[in-house]
């Protein structure tokens, strides 16, 4: 069914336009056109009925109309005639607030019928042009002339209302089609005028920041979850767009997005806050690297109000555990993760603005805190070379989280140096400024700066490759001093104020200390002796100091006043509240209880020794293996039997390791009993009560660890490790190796001192550690700054054992590659593994077996190198003769008070050290002759046969004599 064309019924409208005033407005039309067309207006009347017929069908209107877009449609081409024929009055009067266009297209607008949107599509055409024909340049004055014709004021609210619904349809036609028209939504309008680029270009020119009603219609926009519209149009597009040559240039929904985020209702916006769940950061944040996509609206978000506006409203809803996030684009591009790497790669253009506020730095800490804790760990590119196929197994499962490669790198490149750099100096600019004289304590602000910061790198830390970080926290910002005054402000005032970034009952320091002892760990391991002691750096000795107290502190609190599971913890210790820290006089109170309980599995007192053994001071850990040295040595079930041992003086060594080399591990737990064979075959007398044990040990030690056997060698500072050679002298070598280590262990379980200066490594080695840094060190303090190719170093080693020289390389093709300044510290380390631990290895193994027959790895665990070399030889310094009287016993009519016990200890404290030394080693040695007159002693008792001397001066001339004569004292 076709329109008639009769006019007869339709109000008639002039198109000539009849007074001067109206022909004043039009400038640019000639007066000859308007006469013409006032001539030719009758004749065009009985034509126009053709002419929207032809305009139906150039336009492709193939489906039925409803009877209200037929009149809609009508309206819009009879506007169409007119324009082409230079009438652009009657756009006024039809796009005013007296058409009835407006009013009859909107009420009865359905986004999903094609009719309806052609009529929008060509109305919004029409506007284009308009917008571009007038007066050559786009004025804003036009458009609001456009719908509210001379007087905006008194139309306001009908032409704010008909605006809205317009920008809304326009997005809504769009976004109902989105499917169909996936291939135009990130098209430009310089390339095309597709149906998309006219609708969302038409909401452009009506939210443009200069017009009057922008923010009306913009907060129109947001009541109705525009975001998420557009959300789905950038989605649903992004799938198949296709990088074109459109570079510098701004697709529409581009243009859209820009005009859209900066109303933050900040003033002059008036736009109010819209439910987080539908706003930018929820809606289009999330979307999968959103930058590539839009490149512009990264510059427009990072710089100005914008982004911080933003990132608040996201940090309130971080505060109030809101979850805000649509639903995944995908299972490798989760929405949290997408809005991490989002914020985090514009937050170094925010951070580096200067209005960017300290508010600013605090939440967007927080929030790249709360989102790095959902994400899974990322490894280096170094980790994950290192994993194969082989490390997966049928029985693994797969990781419920696996993060998209590209968005792995899209976090990990934007937390650079940078960005690192930038965010400590947000939250600490101006901190020094607040210490005073009488400093109380750091104050809100500061608190904040080292809550927020702790929290984002702890974090950090836990997710990301450490090397990515770690050197520029350490040597490109001050984080370490800054958060060392924090910590030893609070430490000397005993307040450590609560971080909101912790759970309740956590204790104020645990924070810093986390992130403070990695940074500070890494300075160390780069850091030489000459900046340590002398420059001081990073930390001053005396701050060094406090540390280590602070961190004895930290450790006894979170180990035994505060565990957070041991099934076998006593009762014995009530815990303060959780944000004090117990002093170090409280510390000490309590090792007594921790002795008692150390040698239970379970008991807190025996996580302390296995995960921070030095906060018990030395003494009460040995007293500690004594006491489980005792318990192993009688049994769960009674004594275990005694062995005896028949030993020739003139083969001890041979005698001691046929003997011991045959016994089962709970035999070497028991009693040994020795009896020595003279040179004669004759047995020696002498009942052994463990002295004559302890004279075996001694002795068949002194011959087994003496270089000139060939078991072992010695360094510079005369201290003993495993000859690399040692196969070379002893068949059995290994054998004999796994036999010393029982040796040793044997020594160590009965409380026998040896003297057995060990190297430093080697003694690593009974603590299953490692040495790689002495000879690195050594060559770091040397500070060598020439070229080092001029040495003529290669990768290989030479091995001179006996005068039998050996080469090997140090890497593969070694011997071609040259040491230089580039690869120096590689080639140094190699060097320092091979001699330290490759070349020994196979006798450090067989001795390490042999040691762990008697002694658990756990309990040599609680002694550093020093110790465990105190341990087994005793303490070259000092000794303890109070200790030593209190564990006397006198017989023989002696007792503590009687006037020649007294004389005897004072005259012992009278000595010089090295004769105090002298006397210990006299008094528990054999001799073959006697010293008449002379304090004698049974080693077989460990027996002090004392004379009632007269005087103190008598008495030191004969204990002189007696220990200076190197015959030791006669068996009884």
């Amino acid at each position: 069914m076709f329109f008639s064309g009769d006019p007869t019924t339709r109000k008639r409208v002039d198109l000539g336009g009849r007074s001067s005033k109206e022909r004043d407005r039009q400038k640019l039309l000639e007066q000859t056109r308007l006469e013409r067309n006032r001539r030719l207006y009758l004749r065009r009347q009985n034509h126009a009925a053709i002419k929207i017929q032809v305009g139906f069908i150039e336009f492709e209107f193939e489906f039925e109309f409803n009877i209200h877009c037929y009149i809609a449609a009508l309206h819009v081409y009879v506007m169409l005639f007119a324009f082409a024929q230079g009438a652009m009055i009657v756009l006024v009067q039809c796009f005013g607030p007296q058409s009835a266009f407006f009013r009859q297209l909107f009420f009865f607008f359905n986004a999903r019928n094609v009719s309806d949107i052609s009529v929008l599509v060509e109305t919004c055409r029409l506007m284009k042009h308009f917008v571009q024909e007038s007066v050559f340049n786009y004025v804003t004055g036009d458009v609001v002339g456009l719908f509210a014709g001379i007087d905006y004021s008194s139309k306001r609210a009908l032409v704010d209302f008909r605006v809205k619904k317009f920008a809304f349809a326009c997005i809504q036609a769009v976004h109902q089609n989105r499917k169909e028209l996936k291939d135009q939504l990130f098209v430009t309008p310089e390339e095309s005028n597709t149906p998309p680029t006219l609708l969302l270009e038409a909401v452009v020119l009506l939210i443009d920041s200069r017009l009057p009603w922008t923010c009306k219609v913009v907060s129109y926009l947001l009541e109705r979850n525009v975001f998420t519209l557009l959300r789905e149009l950038i989605v649903t597009g992004k799938e198949s767009m296709e990088i074109h040559s459109s570079y510098g240039r701004i697709s529409s929904l581009e243009r859209v997005l820009t005009l859209i985020i900066p109303h933050i209702g900040q003033k002059p916006c008036i736009c109010p806050n819209i439910d987080p769940r539908w706003s930018f950061f929820s809606q289009i944040l999330t979307i999968p690297f959103l930058w590539h996509l839009f490149p512009y609206i990264k510059e427009v978000f990072a710089t100005g109000r914008t982004s911080q506006h933003y990132i608040h409203q996201m940090a309130l809803c971080v505060q109030n555990h809101a979850n805000v996030l649509p639903h995944e684009v995908s299972m490798e591009l989760p929405g949290y993760a997408c809005l991490l790497g989002n914020i985090l790669e514009t937050a170094g253009v925010a951070l580096s603005q200067p209005d960017c506020s300290f508010e600013m730095g605090v939440d967007l800490a927080a929030i790249t805190t709360f989102l790095l804790k959902a994400l899974p760990p990322i490894k280096s590119s170094r980790e994950s070379s290192m994993v194969s196929d082989d490390d997966m197994t049928a029985g693994d499962e797969v990781m419920e989280l696996v993060i998209n490669r590209d968005l792995e790198k899209q976090i990990t490149s934007a937390i650079d140096s940078r960005f690192l750099l930038q965010l400590t100096n947000v939250l600490f600019s101006g901190i020094h400024l607040l210490r005073g004289p009488h400093d109380e304590g750091p104050g809100d602000k500061e608190v904040a700066a080292v809550g927020a910061a702790c929290a984002f790198l702890h974090v950090a830390f836990n997710t990301l490759p450490l090397e990515h970080i770690m050197t520029v926290l350490a040597y490109r910002t001050e984080l370490v001093q800054l958060l060392w005054h924090y910590m030893k402000r609070c430490h000397e005032i005993r307040k450590w104020p609560f971080l909101p970034y912790l759970s309740g009952d956590a204790p104020g320091w645990l924070l810093p200390l986390a992130v403070f002892c990695p940074v500070y760990k890494h300075m160390l391991t780069i850091v030489d002796n000459e900046e340590f002691y002398e420059q001081e750096k990073p930390l001053s000795l005396k701050d060094i100091r406090h540390l280590i107290v602070i961190l004895r502190e930290a450790l006894w609190h979170l180990l035994w006043l505060n565990p957070t599971s041991h099934p076998n913890v006593g009762k014995s210790v009530s815990s303060p509240p959780a944000n004090k820290m117990l002093p170090a006089e409280a510390i000490q109170h309590r090792v007594s209880t921790v002795a008692s309980e150390a040698t239970i599995d379970g008991t807190r007192a025996n996580e302390i020794l296995k995960q921070a053994p030095f906060l018990v001071p030395f003494t009460s850990r040995a007293k500690i293996f004594q006491l489980a040295s005792v318990r192993q040595r009688h049994g769960s079930h009674g004594v275990f039997t005694r062995s005896r041992f028949r030993i020739r003086r003139d083969h001890i060594l041979e005698d001691a390791y046929s003997q011991m080399s045959t016994m089962s591990e709970e035999d070497l737990r028991g009693a040994i009993r020795v009896t020595f064979v003279n040179e004669l075959g004759v047995e020696e007398a002498g009942i052994d009560g463990g002295g004559i044990f302890k004279d075996f040990m001694e002795n068949i030690t002194r011959a087994a660890f003496d270089v000139q056997y060939g078991l072992f060698k010695e360094t510079s500072d005369h201290l003993l490790y495993p000859n690399p050679g040692s196969g070379m002298i002893h068949e059995q070598h290994l054998q004999f190796f796994h036999f010393l280590g029982i040796l040793l262990a044997k020594a160590m379980f009965e409380g026998i001192l040896v003297d057995i200066p060990f190297a430093t490594f080697f003694l690593s080695k009974l603590k299953r550690k490692y040495e790689l840094h002495t000879i690195a060190l050594a060559y770091c303090n040397e500070h060598y700054e020439a070229d080092i190719s001029e040495l003529e170093l290669y990768f290989v080693i030479l091995n001179n054992e006996y005068g039998e020289q050996t080469e090997e390389e140090l890497l593969p093709g070694g011997k071609n590659i040259r040491v230089t300044n580039e690869n120096v510290i590689t080639f140094i380390h190699l060097v320092s593994n091979h001699r330290l631990n490759f070349q020994i290895r196979q006798q450090s193994s067989h001795f390490l077996r042999g040691f762990q027959q008697l002694i658990q790895k756990d309990w040599i665990n609680m002694f550093n190198e020093h110790e465990l070399q105190l341990l087994i030889s005793g303490s070259l310094d000092s000794l303890d003769f109070d200790d030593l009287r209190q564990n006397t016993n006198y017989v023989g009519g002696y007792h503590s008070e009687h006037y020649v016990i007294e004389m005897f200890w004072e005259v012992l404290k009278s000595f010089s050290l090295e004769n105090q030394k002298k006397f210990l080693k006299a008094a528990g040695s054999a001799s073959e002759e006697a010293l008449d007159r002379l304090p004698t002693s049974a080693t077989c008792m460990n027996l002090l046969k004392l004379p009632p001397y007269r005087s103190k001066e008598q008495m030191s001339t004969k204990l002189l004599y007696a220990i200076n004569a190197e015959a030791g004292f006669d068996l009884s």
